[in-house]
């Protein structure tokens, strides 16, 4: 059985934003046949007894098992990978702040709970409460879902640098960020990474 799953991003630049749906994904299960008839050098009791089990047994289905990754350990790999991307383009690398991503962990919970829709509500309250602790003169913010991918990080920031809002927020004069990954009882991922640029 295949199942598509969703992806989604967001992006916005101080408070004005576009947003993205990115193509589907899909998990296979596998199903398992009965084993085959017994061979005819079993003697025949045996044989219609194994025959007879084998009749009423239903196929089993088995879903495919990964291992979920921790959301510190996507939190690390977002922030990796942003910044190996910027290095290619010849920027300057982010450093991660605890009180941005303090914010954008807040934020990923807060949408994988649905206690806000998924996108930036609330943006300007995460940037002023950024503010009371780093002067900044710029900020921007990206947020991605999804669900079902073995690689979630990857999933969220290659959709992010196909999307020229997002990746205008990647490219950006900023110099501090933070990132905040959130899984919910779902299994879907919700991902904020929150860009600033120092005063």
């Amino acid at each position: 059985m295949i199942r598509p799953l969703s992806v989604g991003v967001a992006g916005v630049l101080l408070t004005v934003g576009t947003s993205l749906g990115v193509a589907a994904h899909a998990r296979s299960t596998t199903t398992v046949a009965p084993a085959p008839q017994a061979s005819t050098t079993i003697a025949p009791t045996l044989q219609a007894e194994m025959t007879s089990l084998m009749e009423a047994q239903q196929p089993v289905r088995i879903a495919q098992a990964t291992s979920a990754p921790t959301t510190a350990s996507l939190e690390q790999a977002v922030f990796n990978q942003i910044n190996a991307y910027r290095k290619s383009q010849g920027l300057a690398p982010l450093v991660l702040n605890s009180t941005i991503t303090q914010q954008a962990r807040i934020h990923s919970q807060n949408m994988a709970s649905k206690k806000v829709p998924f996108g930036h509500q609330g943006f300007d309250q995460r940037i002023k409460a950024i503010g009371t602790v780093i002067p900044w003169s710029s900020a921007a913010e990206n947020v991605a879902y999804n669900y079902g991918y073995s690689d979630p990080a990857t999933q969220a920031v290659q959709g992010w640098l196909k999307s020229s809002g997002h990746l205008r927020n990647i490219r950006g004069s900023f110099d501090l960020t933070g990132i905040g990954v959130s899984r919910n009882a779902k299994g879907e991922i919700y991902f904020t990474q929150i860009f600033i640029k120092k005063r």
